[in-house]
C-alpha cells in the first residue's frame, strides 16, 4: 500500500470536510482530503440539498469563509448564466428563488465553486485529494491514531499518516474504525433529561430518516415517464401509522403540529415558470426561469426532498453491511417509485392524474437516473465528547420549563455559532416501529469546543454532524452553515495545537491557550463566537 504523510488528514469531503481542509491549508498545513463520492461538498452537492440556513445568514451567523463560498455561488451564476439585468444586479441573488433557502442553487455549481477554492492548494501539492476513497482500517496505539487506511474504486489502497485526523464522514466512519467511544440512535430521556427524548431505554436503532433526493424539470408537452419500478405496488400503497393517508399523496403531517396539511405540486398554472406560490415545486427549486433571459431555459429545475421520500423503515448504523445496503437500495426504490407516481398518478393542479412532462435530470445530478449521487444523511455516529450538547441548553421549551434565561446557554469555549430549529424527521423508531417528527423551537446557539473533542483519543477531532450532540440536538447542529463552522474550527484547531506541540484537548484545558485560539478564530478566520445581543432571544 502506498504511504502518504501529511500534517492533517481530513477523512470525508462533505461540507465540514471541505471547511476543515480549507482552514488547515490557510494555516499552512499539508492536508489529505478523502471523499467517498466523486463530488466534494456532501449535502451541497452529491446529496443535492439546498442550504438549510438561519434567517439572519446574509448578515450574521456565518463564518467569513462560508460567506465567501455563498458569494462565489452567486458570482458563478452572474458569470456563466443568461441572467436578466434585474437578477444580475440583485446583491442577494437566490438562483432558484426557492422557499427553503436564500441561496437555492444547483449541485454542480457548488461542486465547481468548491473545486475552485481548492485548486491552488492542489496544484501546489499542499493538498492531496482522494475522491471515491473510503476508510476501512485505523491503526491506533494507546490514545493516538497512527495511520488510516483508505481504499479507492479500483482497489487502490493508501496508508495515511498525519499528526491530526478529522472525521468529516457522513456517518462517522473513522470514529468507529478508531474505536472512539460514541453513541448511535436516540438516548433515553432518563439519561439526558431532555423533554423530547424518547421515554424508556436508549434506542440505538432509532435513527433519523435518510432521503434519496432527485432533480427534475417540467416540459408539459412531452412525456418523460420512467419505467415502473420493481417496488412500485408496495410504495404507492404504503401508509405509516402516523401519516394522515397514503405516503404517496399531497397530504402529510405538518412537522410542528403533526396536523394534516395538503400542498400540491403546483399551486397554479404558472408555478413551473417562475411563480412565487407556496407549493412543493417552489420550495426547493434550484433554478428559476424568472431570473433568466426569456427563452434561454425551457423550465425551472427543482429538487425533490419531500416527506414522501423520507426512508425510515430501517437504520444504517448498528447493522451489518448487507442490511445497510438493503436499506440504501430500498431508499432508492422509494424515490424512483415516487417519481413514477408523480408522472402517472399524482392529482394534477388542473384536474386529471400524473405529470408525464416531469423529466428527471441526471445531467444536473451527476448520475444516470436523476437521483442524487448519495443519500441525504441526517444522523451519524456521535462521539462521546468532553461536552455533550443537550436540549436544555438550546431548546426554547426546555429552557422555559427549567426557568432558564430566554436564550441559549453560553459556552466559555465557543468556537462558532449557528441557528436552526430542532428539526428531526421521522425516524426508524424502536423495534421496527417508525417514530414521527420532532420539530421544536430553539435559540441561536454556540458551538462548544468540547463537543469536537473525543473523551479519549488525543489526535482525532469531530468535523461534521458527529460532534457531541444528542439525537435531539443533532436536529439543529447538523445543517450546512453549522457543519461548515464545525469543520473550520476543527481544521484551525489542528494547526493551532500542532504549532504549540499540544494535543487538541490541551488547548481547551489551558485558559490562555483557549483564549489565544478563540482570538485566532475570530481575527484570522472570521469566525464569530457569540451572537449579537439583539439576536440571542430570536426563536427559530
Amino acid at each position: 500500500m502506498q504511504e502518504i504523510r501529511v500534517d492533517l488528514a481530513v477523512i470525508g469531503g462533505g461540507v465540514g470536510g471541505v471547511a476543515a481542509a480549507l482552514a488547515g491549508l490557510d494555516e499552512g498545513l499539508t492536508v489529505l482530503l478523502s471523499e467517498e463520492s466523486p463530488w466534494l461538498g456532501g449535502q451541497l452537492t452529491s446529496q443535492m440539498v439546498p442550504p438549510d440556513e438561519n434567517y439572519l445568514v446574509e448578515s450574521v451567523g456565518r463564518t467569513r469563509s462560508y460567506a465567501d463560498f455563498r458569494q462565489r455561488l452567486r458570482d458563478y451564476y452572474r458569470r456563466n448564466y443568461p441572467l436578466t439585468e434585474q437578477a444580475r444586479r440583485e446583491p442577494a441573488l437566490n438562483p432558484g428563488a426557492g422557499g427553503v433557502s436564500a441561496i437555492c442553487h444547483e449541485p454542480q455549481v457548488a461542486k465547481a465553486v468548491i473545486d475552485e477554492l481548492l485548486a491552488a492548494a492542489l496544484s501546489s501539492g499542499r493538498l492531496q485529494l482522494l475522491r471515491q476513497f473510503q476508510p476501512f482500517q485505523a491503526e491506533v496505539d494507546g490514545d493516538l491514531i497512527q495511520a488510516v487506511a483508505l481504499e479507492g474504486p479500483a482497489g487502490q489502497r493508501h496508508w495515511v499518516q498525519a499528526d491530526c485526523y478529522i472525521d468529516a464522514t457522513e456517518l462517522g466512519d473513522l470514529v468507529e474504525l478508531a474505536g472512539a467511544e460514541h453513541v448511535i440512535g436516540a438516548e433515553s430521556q432518563a439519561d439526558t433529561g431532555e423533554p423530547h427524548a424518547p421515554s424508556g431505554p436508549a434506542a440505538p436503532e432509532d435513527q433519523q430518516a435518510i432521503t434519496w433526493c432527485f432533480v427534475m424539470d417540467y416540459l408539459p408537452d412531452q412525456d418523460h415517464t420512467i419505467d415502473r419500478p420493481a417496488e412500485y405496488d408496495f410504495w404507492r400503497s404504503y401508509r405509516p401509522d402516523f401519516w394522515p393517508g397514503p405516503l404517496f399523496s399531497w397530504t402529510d403531517p405538518l412537522p410542528t403540529t403533526l396536523e394534516a396539511r395538503t400542498e400540491p405540486l403546483f399551486a397554479a398554472a404558472d408555478s413551473p415558470r417562475g411563480g412565487v406560490h407556496r407549493d412543493r415545486w417552489n420550495f426547493r427549486r434550484i433554478l428559476s426561469t424568472a431570473h433568466l433571459v426569456p427563452g434561454s431555459f425551457a423550465s425551472d429545475i427543482t429538487v425533490v426532498n419531500w416527506p414522501q421520500i423520507d426512508y425510515f423503515l430501517g437504520p444504517l448504523l448498528g447493522v451489518d453491511p448487507a442490511t445497510r445496503q438493503r436499506h440504501l437500495a430500498a431508499a432508492r426504490q422509494q424515490a424512483l417509485c415516487f417519481a413514477h407516481w408523480l408522472q402517472t398518478e399524482a392529482p394534477r393542479h388542473d384536474g386529471g392524474q400524473g405529470y408525464p412532462g416531469l423529466r428527471l435530470r441526471g445531467d444536473v445530478a451527476g448520475s444516470p437516473d436523476g437521483l442524487a449521487l448519495r443519500p441525504y444523511i441526517r444522523e451519524a455516529r456521535r462521539i462521546k465528547a468532553e461536552t455533550t450538547i443537550l436540549e436544555q441548553q438550546v431548546g426554547v421549551e426546555a429552557r422555559r420549563q427549567a426557568g432558564l434565561p430566554d436564550q441559549a446557554e453560553h459556552f466559555l469555549d465557543s468556537v462558532g455559532i449557528g441557528s436552526y430549529r430542532i428539526d428531526l424527521h421521522p425516524s426508524t423508531g424502536r423495534a421496527g416501529r417508525p417514530r414521527t417528527y420532532v420539530d421544536i423551537a430553539s435559540y441561536p446557539f454556540e458551538i462548544p469546543l468540547g463537543a469536537l473533542l473525543p473523551q479519549r483519543l488525543d489526535n482525532l477531532l469531530a468535523g461534521a454532524k458527529n460532534i457531541g450532540s444528542t439525537h435531539i440536538t443533532n436536529g439543529c447542529y447538523r445543517l450546512h452553515p453549522v457543519e461548515w463552522n464545525i469543520g473550520q474550527a476543527a481544521g484551525a484547531l489542528a494547526a493551532f495545537a500542532g504549532r504549540r506541540g499540544l494535543v487538541p484537548r490541551a488547548v481547551r484545558q489551558r485558559p490562555n491557550q483557549l483564549t489565544d485560539f478563540q482570538a485566532r478564530l475570530q481575527g484570522h478566520h472570521g469566525v464569530p463566537l457569540r451572537w449579537p445581543d439583539w439576536a440571542r432571544s430570536f426563536r427559530n
